[in-house]
């Protein structure tokens, strides 16, 4: 035998070693990214989470105070943006119609006072929260809720009196 014919199995041996280590190698970087991804997949909700908390209470706080001057609920969002061109006194209650965070456009669920007008908001997303515990007071109701779409941000009947008139 000659020294070649010996040698060639060993390298088709080791080639194969080789040819394992890489697929393994591959298998394992792909399992990475994978973790990776979902990493960063669950760091960007909960940044969508912060940003409807964020905005809910804008909402919530802008409902307050149309509430308190005006004595009844707002008919449409687009009446937070500001009073009558008639009033005398010009009112902001609402910088902007801030979009849902979640779906990221401005489709906010509302809900809607016993005696009409909008008592409050909420998310269209039908998606599991990511939070469940640690809320504000005022967002106690949300540690039970099993979607977005449970997360209500609003202004109780019992805020509201009626409007007199002088």
């Amino acid at each position: 035998m000659s020294p070649t014919s010996s040698g060639e199995p060993a390298r088709r041996r080791a080639r194969g070693f080789t040819y394992l280590g890489l697929l393994a190698l591959v298998v394992l970087i792909g399992i990475l990214l994978a973790a990776a991804g979902e990493v960063a997949s669950t760091d960007a909700q909960r940044e969508r989470e912060a940003q409807l908390l964020w905005v809910g209470h804008e909402y919530r706080v802008a409902l307050m105070r149309f509430v308190s001057r005006q004595r009844t609920y707002p008919r449409t969002l687009e009446e937070l943006l500001g009073d009558a061109a008639d009033s005398p006194v010009q009112s902001r209650y609402l910088r902007r119609l801030y979009p849902d965070p979640m779906t990221n456009a401005v489709d906010w669920v509302l809900v809607l006072a016993p005696n009409g007008g909008i008592m409050g908001v909420a998310s269209s997303s039908r998606r599991a929260p990511l939070k469940t515990g640690h809320f504000d007071e005022a967002d106690q109701d949300f540690a039970g809720a099993s979607t977005y779409a449970d997360w209500q941000f609003m202004v109780l009947p019992s805020a509201v009196r009626r409007k007199t008139t002088p």
